[in-house]
């Protein structure tokens, strides 16, 4: 019963919504008197479905790999020469004056980046007690086509890692996350240590950060086969050439960073006059040295640690035990037999020697636009980033790739007076997002005001194909329904009548209790792409789309090339989409999407999907939290519980003529600004650029209101009555939360 009271805005704001949707259709169709005013064929613009069909048909798969092939010719990670030439493809067909856009230019920023030396390459060693190497870790992957020789193939690294040089015992850490290190300290001192861990579980950044109170030195990070390759680890006849699956040298790089967007100028657009914080003021990165290496590597360290094996949660794909580490290694230790002298237990160090250097460089966004012809001042932004770590094939190029067919075929529809768009689209192909988002939210901070008032909704396509087995989508709830219509009418690469939507469902389903059993849609709950900024910084709808693989036949956390010198055109072609048919599924489903959101008269905006994952979190949250709460006198009841805004019906006798575009405006304008009402700047001060109540990040892996979860999390470890007030506080900026954007959704004040 309290739970559908908390509801009751929400919902009955869906009911005007939907009623206001049929008589506004309806009634600017005539006059009073029965004659067209002279505006009405341009105003009453809706959706054509047969516009949508043509788009689909044009859809090309071939053109879409010949993209890739171009976008893969060079490592382009970003501010290099490589990153330019991408930079100048994307102009030169923005502004093809037979299939470009409206228009299309550049924007750029003065950004902090992170680089390696290329003369003076990062190491990872084993060292005796008088410095003598022992063994060396690989500081370039092996080759097995010509890509990988390319001299502009960036040595394995951590952006923003700290230059320095670390030398200690080693020890294995799993994961790095805070609960790892608390319960390796159980066991072992840690000052004075090198961690080693693996992928997963933490953040890059925190594997490190979160190393450091224990006095650790330095960290080195590796993929587990067990973790990315379902254990296979031979590239005789197992891994790359031969499959999709990493080769033994293959290194994961990253941005070792917490934070989105520009370090040294935040909420602020990093222009070159712009101010910036002193380096040493950053927060939210390494302090101590952070380096990945390959898992070859991984395994001559780790098989040869000493002392208690590490629980069974810890082990790996390795054919040894995991253990702690003594610290150190084995007497009987590999190591112990490259010297003339025999070593004690644990005599041979880990030694990190890294030259990394930060350095603001001008990075750019390419940005095209086709104008809107109803309502140019509302936009529909779909974006990609376009910058890699190396060629970049499936991340990012796939999306690039498919954003250029998409491109192409509403250009040439434009260009030859055949249609245009009610609203404008912007078409966003951001840098830098490889070292932390930083294109997308540089433009966001630039463009705060006007993109808060006048953006509809964010598509965001990044890797477009993971793999080719089905649809993966994520995103407010109240895209659910136009993410369904437009898999609908796209055919499932390789499944003869069947859709992409029927595939979906049989790979990733939930029961709705108003729809039953549909497609399960993520959320974008933290800053895995360029939709960050949008969602949680501005607060506008977003969705991110993409094909993925089956997850009941591998164990893979991503494509196992991820940020390796083996993501090119040859793996994406040979492994993970031969044909480019999904790429095309992509390219036909985010494009309707994006048509339908320009096009559509009413916003195909559901704000009764929004409110059945509402109360899935409620749920949660009383489940959860409730019985202790009370306990403390903190009453639920009093806060998110007993939110009750009545919204009543609108005049369904309202004659239809006197219903007229801004009507139809108005209920646009409420369905568009209905996430922004979510955003409050205080809730998350500890977490940068998170302003969304609902889809904030949250340490708590709870499936509930992020700050209630965190709040509680803490409270509950701490028992600190100041931590429990933190919590109460949580409550009440949900239930405030709420109840203003049922409000947003009254019919009059």
């Amino acid at each position: 019963r309290m739970i559908t009271q908390v509801l009751i805005g929400i919902l009955s704001g869906a009911a005007i919504l939907t009623a206001g949707i049929l008589i506004g259709h309806y009634g600017i169709s005539q006059s009073s008197s029965g004659a067209p005013p002279s505006w009405l064929k341009d105003v009453a613009k809706d959706v054509d479905e047969s516009l949508i069909e043509k788009f689909l048909s044009e859809v090309d798969n071939i053109q879409i790999q010949e993209n890739l092939r171009e976008l893969t010719k060079v490592p382009h990670m970003a501010t290099t020469a490589g990153d330019e030439q991408t930079v100048q493809f994307m102009l030169k067909r923005w502004q093809d004056p037979e299939t470009g856009l409206d228009q299309a230019w550049r924007e750029e920023y003065m950004v902090y980046l992170s680089f390696p030396d290329p003369k003076n390459p990062n190491k990872v060693t084993v060292v005796s007690p008088s410095d003598t190497v022992l063994h060396t870790a690989r500081e370039k992957e092996k080759s097995y086509t010509p890509d990988q020789d390319d001299p502009e193939v960036v040595q394995p690294y951590a952006a923003y890692s700290p230059a320095g040089h670390a030398k200690g015992k080693l020890v294995y850490a799993n994961q790095g996350k805070p609960s790892d290190y608390q319960l390796l300290n159980q066991t072992i001192d840690l000052r004075g240590t090198v961690a080693i861990t693996r992928y997963g579980g933490a953040g890059r950044a925190a594997k490190a950060i979160n190393a450091a109170p224990y006095g650790v030195l330095g960290v080195l990070v590796y993929t587990d086969p067990l973790d990315i390759n379902d254990g296979l680890m031979s590239d005789i006849d197992e891994t790359y050439p031969h499959s999709w699956y990493l080769p033994p040298s293959g290194v994961e790089r990253g941005s070792f960073n917490t934070h989105y967007g520009d370090l040294l100028t935040p909420y602020l657009a990093a222009k070159e006059e712009t101010y910036r914080i002193p380096a040493e003021n950053i927060t939210g990165i390494p302090h101590i040295p952070i380096q990945p290496i390959g898992f070859e590597d991984a395994y001559t360290l780790i098989c040869e640690l000493g002392e208690e094996a590490a629980p069974a949660a810890w082990q790996g794909a390795f054919n040894c035990t995991y253990n702690f580490g003594g610290p150190g290694f084995k007497s009987t230790s590999y190591f112990n037999n490259r010297t003339p002298v025999l070593l004690k237990k644990g005599e041979r160090d880990v030694k990190l020697d890294i030259f990394n250097h930060e350095e603001v460089k001008n990075s750019s966004n390419v940005m095209g636009v086709i104008r809107g012809s109803v309502e140019p001042d509302r936009y529909v932004i779909y974006g990609n980033h376009r910058d890699s770590w190396v060629h970049g094939a499936i991340d990012p190029s796939s999306g690039t790739s498919v954003m250029l067919e998409l491109t192409r075929v509403l250009g040439s529809l434009v260009q030859q007076g055949k249609w245009r768009p009610r609203r404008s689209m912007i078409f966003g192909s951001w840098g830098a997002e490889e070292f932390g988002l930083i294109g997308s939210a540089e433009y966001t901070e630039q463009y705060f005001a006007k993109l808060s008032e006048r953006t509809v909704a964010y598509v965001n396509v990044d890797i477009a194909v993971f793999a080719n087995a089905t649809l993966r989508a994520s995103g407010m709830p109240s895209v659910q329904n136009i993410l369904f219509a437009a898999a609908k009418q796209v055919d499932a690469p390789g499944l003869d009548s069947t859709s992409v939507y029927d595939n979906w469902v049989r790979y990733a389903n939930r029961t709705s209790p108003a729809l039953g059993i549909i497609p399960r849609v993520g959320y974008l709950s933290g800053a895995g792409s360029d939709y960050a900024a949008f969602v949680h910084y501005l607060g506008i709808t977003s969705m991110d789309i993409s094909y993925t693989y089956d997850r009941t036949k591998t164990n893979a956390r991503i494509y196992p090339a991820y940020h390796t010198a083996y993501d090119t055109f040859d793996y994406a072609s040979r492994f993970i989409d031969p044909g480019f048919v999904s790429h095309q599924a992509i390219a036909r489903t985010a494009g309707n999407v994006l048509i339908r959101l320009a096009d559509s008269l009413v916003l195909p905006l559901n704000c009764s999907d929004y409110a059945e994952i509402l109360e899935d979190y409620l749920g949660t949250a009383m489940t959860l939290y409730e019985h202790q709460l009370r306990a403390r006198n903190i009453s639920m009841g009093k806060d998110i519980m007993q939110v009750n805004v009545f919204i009543p019906a609108p005049p369904l006798s309202l004659h239809r003529s006197c219903l007229r575009p801004l009507k139809v405006r108005r209920i646009n304008d409420q369905l568009m600004l209905l996430d922004r009402a979510f955003l409050d700047p205080l809730a998350f001060p500890d977490k940068h650029a998170y302003r969304h109540v609902i889809w904030a990040s949250s340490d708590a892996g709870k499936p509930t209101f992020p700050g209630l979860a965190d709040a509680f999390a803490t409270a509950e470890s701490s028992g600190q009555s100041r931590h429990w007030d933190k919590v109460h506080y949580h409550l009440s900026v949900l239930s405030q939360a709420i109840e203003g954007a049922a409000h947003t959704l009254v019919d009059v004040i």
